[in-house]
């Protein structure tokens, strides 16, 4: 096992990197072949929009 510095990785370990790496490439895979249709980014915007706004007025 061997140790990274906070300077050199967000991980302790590079088997925790290595993990996470491949846990990152299996999502991005499963993403690439849906087949669902991708969501327009204006649309992701204003209903991600209409959410902060709908908890600030909550606060107020």
């Amino acid at each position: 096992m061997t140790k990274l510095t906070p300077i050199e990785s967000e991980f302790a370990t590079t088997e925790e990197a290595a993990a996470y790496e491949a846990w990152f490439k299996a999502e991005v895979e499963a993403s690439m072949a849906d087949p669902r249709p991708g969501v327009p980014h204006d649309q992701v915007m204003a209903e991600l929009r209409a959410i902060i706004d709908a908890k600030k007025a909550r606060q107020d």
